[in-house]
């Protein structure tokens, strides 16, 4: 059987959006599911759109992801180069052959000319299109016009009768009348190729068995396929991704929020979840399963699993699925991860087992890595301000005196530990006759400046008795004051 070769064919023209990585992740699946290679293709014919360091930036978001390519830059393989811009003689020298066997011809037009036939369509309510007026040329006005160095572009000749039939393993059986179809450009006045061109030469070339793409790459498939058959080569099989929306079904964008995978990534999402979210935006396992490692995506992967419909990025199921993944993870595993933003934090002066119990401690209440920073600052830092809101919420006219005759309790104990914290703060809370609640509340904004946060009964014992008596004396010296 034929080797399983996919590719993943980015434009250099910014971060990676998280469609164009689960184009690559879904890719990546299917070839190690089947024992088969994946591709990392740059496509940067459009020289207009490319920007610096794109490339390096997408190379290292895939490496990060865990999505490793098997050839491509820098990892040339007998297929390459694996850059568009350095295969420019291969398409200008397949251009040419189409031209010759009367598949394709120069167009002379100029850009003006363009602009006013596709505005006449238009008041006529009509699709834009090219009206096909070069392709009308006689042999001797061709070569007249290539004398006088006439800039021009190439154009496919598009059947005018017929139709393009192929099946799509999403989308089932496709068919599209041909005289719909543009006279495609495949050559720039550049000398740059098109993508149409490119990409099917460059598929049959690296020998691509499956292109699975974006939906938005679909009513350009039959001008692909007519190019594969001019051209009398093998025609991949196509499988057309879904779109991803905004809950309000729109179309994803910059303009709603983040996209780009190294957004997410900043903000702490772990790549186990955003690989494991993004696997599940549009292709759906055997079973109801939700949380998967790498290795189990590959062993279920299939095409055939990828549904039709859009579907919807919720950013509150990206954070459960986070969440979970966090929890599987060691605290030194966590650590690890974070050591560079502990250290800017000024936090490594601790002892790494102090940090380790912090992270344990907050483990179960983290949606993000970077939780472990922004939420657990009151383990290294002394808190020294209250907002309002948690003042009104915990502290009230009496609680100062209710919170100075506990603190006669914990100074009495001698094992400072959760257990021995609790049982004298409920014991305190039945002689005053008051819910346990009403000591908590302000116990936890006193010893971490918050009104959220795990047990402060296990906060408190991390912290230790010294430095829980002194914050909570602090605190209501600044609270007294107000």
């Amino acid at each position: 059987m034929k080797q399983i070769r996919t590719r993943f064919a980015p434009s250099p023209t910014g971060f990676l959006h998280v469609g164009g990585l689960r184009t690559a992740l879904y890719n990546y699946l299917f070839a190690k599911k089947n024992g088969g290679k994946f591709l990392l293709r740059i496509e940067d014919t459009d020289q207009n759109r490319i920007v610096e360091g794109a490339v390096e930036n997408l190379i290292s978001t895939l490496n990060w992801s865990g999505v490793d390519y098997d050839e491509g830059p820098y990892k040339e393989g007998d297929y390459g180069p694996y850059i568009q811009s350095q295969r420019l003689e291969i398409y200008k020298k397949h251009a040419r052959q189409l031209v010759e066997s009367g598949n394709a011809y120069q167009c002379f037009c100029t850009h003006e000319r363009l602009e006013q036939v596709r505005a006449k369509q238009i008041e006529m309510h009509l699709p834009p299109s090219y009206d096909r007026l070069c392709r009308s040329l006689n042999p001797e006005q061709v070569i007249e016009k290539l004398n006088n160095n006439t800039p021009h572009v190439i154009r496919m000749k598009i059947p005018l009768i017929g139709e393009t039939i192929f099946e799509d393993v999403v989308r089932g059986k496709v068919s599209i009348a041909n005289k719909i179809l543009d006279d495609q450009v495949i050559i720039k006045t550049d000398g740059f190729p098109t993508y149409h061109l490119a990409v099917v030469v460059d598929d049959h070339f690296m020998e691509i068995s499956h292109v699975i793409r974006g939906e938005e790459w679909l009513p350009s498939t039959p001008k692909h396929i007519l190019l594969y058959n001019f051209f009398g080569w093998e025609v991949p099989l196509f499988a057309h991704l879904p779109l991803l929306l905004n809950p309000d079904k729109s179309k994803l964008s910059k303009r709603q929020g983040d996209v780009a995978v190294e957004d997410f990534r900043a903000k702490g999402f772990l790549k186990e979840s955003i690989i494991n979210f993004i696997a599940l935006l549009g292709w759906h396992p055997s079973d109801d399963r939700e949380i998967f490692s790498f290795d189990e995506l590959i062993n279920e992967f299939t095409l055939e699993r990828i549904g039709k419909s859009g579907a919807i990025f919720n950013i509150e199921k990206l954070q459960w699925l986070n969440q979970q993944h966090i929890r599987k993870l060691s605290a030194e595993e966590i650590f690890i991860l974070l050591r560079n933003e502990f250290d800017k934090e000024g936090w490594l002066k601790y002892p790494e087992d102090y940090i380790l119990k912090v992270i344990n401690l907050m483990k179960e209440r983290v949606l993000v890595l970077t939780d472990f920073v922004n939420l657990c600052k009151y383990f290294y830092e002394e808190p020294n301000s209250f907002t309002e809101e948690s003042i009104l919420k915990n502290w009230k006219d009496d609680t100062v005196n209710t919170i100075k005759s506990f603190v006669a309790e914990l100074e009495k104990i001698t094992d400072f530990t959760s257990v021995k914290i609790e049982e004298s703060l409920k014991l305190f809370a039945v002689n005053i006759q008051v819910k346990p609640g009403i000591i908590i509340n302000p116990l936890r904004l006193l010893i971490s400046g918050t009104n959220v946060g795990p047990s402060v009964f296990h906060m408190a014992e991390l912290l230790g008795k010294t430095k829980v008596l002194a914050r909570i004396n602090f605190g209501i010296q600044k609270l007294s004051s107000k």
